[in-house]
């Protein structure tokens, strides 16, 4: 008897591709119309998934783009006002509106309402960006000021990056009543306070994540049409859900929802490849051994298996797939226990 599956490659089949393949060894293939090469600007936003591509990828010779790199700093002081961690000093961008709102604001389509907050202490924090300056700036105009050099850097990334590498984190955010403008974290939870009349919860739908998604995009290729975009999915659960459920139940939702989005839309644009750090990490072939013990945060050995199926899948040195040097893979290590050490804005919502 014949059947349509008999003569499928081994990797269709879980017996072949998983069960008999050792964990450390389990490659996914990545159908993608592009490859990362060697001069291609390569900028990054989203989660710290993204910042260990693009380490990766400068470790290795290839070019990450940042604009806004705080060259007149010692590296000590860039470090610490946080340079460097993604192209441009606008943190983490956890959602497809988010980014979107980004991007318009960077060419002057919309300005936020809600534009300075202060604390008791007098200090100056930018309501979209609450961490990024660690001990606030010493007046509104100097918090207006660098914003808008990060905007600048942001118009430099669209016009100027031959790939954009985007990681989607959540579904889960915060906005303001009046102008819809989206937070990356409640207000209150880092800085500025909490209004239920001023500031509403919401979380995204599939098509409000894919629609917002598709907008970005266009909005890069209108005045970039060369651009190439590669997109993640952030592996690490939510830290916290204000959804009246379980978090693990708003984790799952999350997740799966910019799964989809993330399918749908790389399917639907030859320029858009998803690579499956998700699936590497959450899989669980590995036993959970890619999680540290609070089974969120993703283990360094996790990462590794990362960077090597991403070396493989999506780079090509004269002719031949390069392998991750143990090198790289150190420099990768280091890099990544300092993005542990970094504030990220969802942190704050654990009591």
């Amino acid at each position: 008897m014949s059947h349509p599956y008999k003569n499928l490659p081994p990797q269709n089949f879980w017996r072949k591709a998983v069960a008999g393949v050792p964990r450390q060894d389990l490659m996914l293939p990545v159908a993608s119309s592009f490859q990362v090469e060697p001069g291609d600007k390569v900028a990054t936003a989203g989660s710290c998934f993204a910042q260990h591509l693009a380490n990766g990828l400068q470790k290795s010779g290839f070019d990450y783009f940042v604009p806004e790199a705080g060259e007149d700093l010692d590296p000590a002081t860039r470090k610490q006002r946080n340079y460097g961690v993604y192209s441009a000093r606008y943190g983490n961008i956890y959602t497809t509106l988010q980014l979107l709102q980004l991007l318009q604001e960077a060419y002057g389509l919309r300005t936020p309402q809600d534009r300075v907050w202060q604390d008791d202490k007098g200090r100056f924090y930018d309501p979209y960006r609450p961490a990024i300056e660690p001990n606030g700036f010493d007046s509104a105009e100097a918090m207006l000021a660098s914003r808008e050099v990060m905007c600048a850097a942001v118009r430099r990334i669209v016009e100027e990056s031959d790939i954009f590498v985007f990681t989607m984190g959540l579904t889960e955010t915060w906005r303001n009543r009046a102008d819809g403008s989206i937070y990356p974290v409640v207000p209150g939870a880092v800085t500025g306070e909490h209004d239920p009349d001023q500031h509403e919860f919401l979380n995204m739908s599939a098509s409000q994540v894919r629609d917002s998604l598709e907008e970005a995009m266009a909005f890069f290729r209108a005045r970039n049409p060369g651009i190439r975009f590669l997109l993640t999915v952030s592996p690490v659960p939510l830290v916290a859900t204000y959804e009246d459920r379980h978090v693990l139940s708003s984790t799952t939702y999350s997740k799966s929802v910019l799964r989809v989005v993330a399918e749908e839309v790389s399917r639907a644009h030859e320029t858009v490849t998803y690579f499956p750090s998700y699936e590497i990490i959450t899989g669980h072939y590995n036993g959970g051994l890619y999680f540290e013990p609070d089974m969120r945060n993703v283990s360094m050995r996790g990462v590794r298996h990362v960077m090597r199926n991403f070396m493989r899948e999506m780079t090509q040195q004269d002719g031949a797939k390069p392998a991750l040097s143990q090198e790289i893979i150190a420099q990768s290590e280091s890099s990544f226990q300092e993005l542990n050490k970094l504030v990220c804005e969802e942190e704050a919502l654990d009591p």
